[in-house]
């Protein structure tokens, strides 16, 4: 099986078409929602960051 990673899918993106992508993305969302999207994301990615902390740890037995 031949599985594309995430960077190999950055590779085979070129300017042109990251340009594209962004563009789409402000004429879908508007320019005004993008900044609260970006919050949202960070604010997600933060809380799955501290879920799998939480999760590493040691648990005591009681």
């Amino acid at each position: 099986m031949n599985f594309v990673t995430p960077n190999l899918l950055f590779a085979m993106l070129g300017t042109t078409e990251i340009i594209i992508i962004a563009v789409v993305v402000v004429v879908l969302f508007g320019a005004r929602k993008i900044p609260d999207l970006m919050k949202g994301v960070g604010t997600g990615i933060k809380e799955f960051k501290k879920a799998a902390k939480d999760d590493e740890t040691p648990l005591k037995p009681s």
